[in-house]
């Protein structure tokens, strides 16, 4: 069987509500997962893309977060109804969906305006 083509990563994290950092999946479900994996399907890429639910990836203030490999392109406060632009316009059309592109600057830092 031949590799992925990308392996798409979607945070599945859950806290308490009195924790600290925010939640990617408060709830304990991922509908934004289980919708990827819809259109993905739908889309005929069900063997060349691989969708998976992750622990934590680091970046809770910008959750619920997705990230997308072999670009390494990370997508934050991502939504359910955001699931459409990342099949069709980065894992069918090779364009990273730049609206939902978490910024270089906020990625892995301590010093991002958004982080609490």
């Amino acid at each position: 069987m031949p590799s992925f083509e990308h392996h798409v990563f979607v945070c599945h994290n859950s806290r308490p509500a009195d924790a600290p950092r925010t939640s990617c999946t408060p709830d304990g479900k991922s509908d934004l997962h289980a919708r990827l994996q819809q259109l993905t399907k739908d889309a005929g890429l069900g063997g060349r893309v691989r969708i998976n639910k992750s622990g934590c990836l680091d970046q809770c203030e910008h959750g619920p977060m997705v990230v997308v490999y072999p670009e390494a392109v990370w997508y934050g406060n991502v939504r359910p109804e955001d699931a459409a632009a990342i099949v069709e316009e980065h894992l069918v059309g090779g364009r990273p969906v730049e609206r939902l592109r978490l910024a270089e600057e906020c990625l892995n830092t301590k010093s991002c305006a958004h982080r609490g």
